[in-house]
């Protein structure tokens, strides 16, 4: 599709709460929608949004939100001309991106190309070096032997971290301290890097000590300008999967920004890159900073820039894919204020965090001065066994860092779910840690908080829970009441069924 016409229908190929965050954003710019669902989801949230809605399969996200003949099918029965995947799922998928041309529908991301180019890492890496970026030392092609990677780390020196070419969220990586490590740790990234992206090419970087892991969000039109929009401290991750972002960054300053931006810009020109993509990038003590790789999607976090910019960024992702200029250029973007977010997961605290399915029976929600909510749950709602447990995002916002911590402590206290475990309670501890009040992040920061005992649970005082917990219990006792508490009607949900562990496999990073 040329020129700058605006769409008039957009299919979202997700569910959860970024399908509902790009079915409003479409409704405000007057855009039909069409939601697809598989059988567990039948009564979410996106489903109930959406103006059209159809099934497209069992449970199982192989046979339902990965099936691109069914999404496209569903596209051409409905009338879709545009695609927007969200994040996970199909969205970094080039031959998916790729279909979606050939059947002449946009896909709301940028070109198969692109997302080729630096889909892998080690190729992402090729590119880059030939660009002149600042890249941390290793290979850039997969390891062929267990003696080069001995080889290469006796040469870049340890610790040494090895990382799967093909995919993300911590699969396939292996910190190795020693020599003795790396022969075993390299054959057990391989396997896990082949169980999970179906491709077993690992490769080998110098380890940082204690970095932090900051972000540069980019978006660039089909005309040939590109904009950095500031970056997302998102050093605090479990698992190597991010927990809580923040823009921006305490250790950022002006002229570091600037640079960042600089080179987060020249990544994008590099691989001809449109659409909104997001450039990773690891930063040692000394606030040097070294490209990891590019997300080319939309990001879970983007929210904080939203605030911090006042740009939206989905309704800038579809007038680009429609065709328009960027309606403003780099001197434009100002960036005003703080924001954090905090993802909510269906997760259980006192069981090593376990993902935790079942139905929310009630379900209290924050609100007031600077806060936002991004959620694709609802009160009733069964939370399914098969995904990723994100349920929402809660997001503060103030005119600097320390009104932003203080008013999500305020709205996490407000904030209850029962019926289900949640994170709630890992965030209310890590904005009253010290060492986050005063910014002393890193990427093992959560792994100290979580190895220390909390001195403040067992002294705090009840009073804040209490009338959520009375209400709880007042469900408990009268399940009727329920159904319309918070002017949420009861609906139809699946019953309970058994849990199994899932993991990350979307790759929500």
């Amino acid at each position: 599709m040329g020129g700058s016409r605006m769409f008039k229908k957009i299919l979202i190929a997700n569910r959860g709460e970024i399908a509902v965050r790009v079915i409003r954003a479409c409704r405000e710019m007057g855009i039909s929608t069409v939601a697809v669902y598989s059988e567990v989801d039948r009564a979410s949230l996106h489903v109930r949004k959406a103006d059209e809605a159809y099934p497209i399969g069992p449970a199982v996200a192989s046979e339902s939100y990965l099936r691109m003949d069914k999404i496209l099918d569903v596209a051409r029965r409905s009338g879709a001309e545009a695609i927007h995947p969200g994040y996970g799922f199909l969205s970094e998928n080039a031959k998916f991106a790729q279909a979606c041309a050939d059947a002449g529908i946009k896909f709301i991301g940028p070109t198969p190309r692109s997302m080729e180019m630096m889909g892998s890492k080690t190729g992402a890496r090729r590119h880059m070096e030939k660009a002149g970026i600042p890249f941390v030392p290793g290979t850039s092609r997969g390891l062929a032997s267990a003696e080069e990677a001995e080889s290469v780390a006796g040469t870049v020196g340890y610790p040494v971290m090895l990382k799967a070419a093909a995919g993300g969220g911590g699969k396939g990586m292996r910190l190795v301290r020693t020599r003795e490590e790396l022969r075993s740790a390299l054959e057990s990234a391989q396997s896990e890097a082949q169980r999970s992206f179906g491709d077993s090419e690992v490769y080998i970087e110098k380890a940082i000590v204690n970095p932090r892991h900051i972000e540069m969000q980019i978006l660039a039109d089909e005309h040939g300008n590109t904009v950095w929009l500031g970056e997302r401290e998102c050093s605090i991750q479990r698992r190597h999967q991010k927990v809580l972002e923040e823009s921006p960054s305490p250790i950022v300053d002006p002229d570091m920004r600037r640079r960042m931006g600089e080179v987060a810009v020249r990544v994008a020109q590099a691989a001809k890159y449109t659409n909104a993509g997001t450039i990773e990038f690891l930063v040692d003590q000394e606030k040097n900073f070294y490209f990891l790789e590019m997300n080319t999607r939309l990001q879970v976090e983007h929210p904080v820039t939203e605030l911090t910019t006042g740009l939206d960024l989905v309704h800038l992702q579809i007038r680009i894919a429609s065709g328009e200029k960027l309606p403003f250029t780099q001197s434009d973007v100002n960036i005003r204020g703080h924001a954090i977010e905090c993802r909510i997961y269906a997760e259980d605290p006192d069981n090593n965090y376990f993902p935790s399915p079942g139905k929310i029976t009630l379900l209290l929600l924050p609100s007031g001065p600077g806060i936002r909510r991004d959620s694709g749950m609802y009160e009733g709602w069964n939370v399914p066994m098969e995904y990723d447990p994100l349920l929402a995002k809660l997001i503060g916002y103030g005119t600097d860092r320390q009104q932003a911590i203080m008013r999500l402590q305020r709205a996490l206290y407000e904030y209850f779910v029962a019926g289900i475990k949640t994170n709630i309670s890992l965030f209310q501890r890590i904005l009253r840690d010290a060492d986050f009040q005063a910014g002393r992040l890193d990427t093992g920061y959560l792994d100290r908080l979580l190895s220390k005992a909390d001195p403040e649970i067992a002294a705090r005082a009840p009073e804040p829970r209490i009338a959520a917990i009375a209400a709880g219990m007042f469900a408990v006792l009268d399940p009727g009441s329920t159904a319309t508490t918070n002017g949420n009607a009861s609906a139809p949900v699946n019953a309970p069924s058994r849990w199994k562990q899932k993991g990350r496999a979307e790759g929500l990073r």
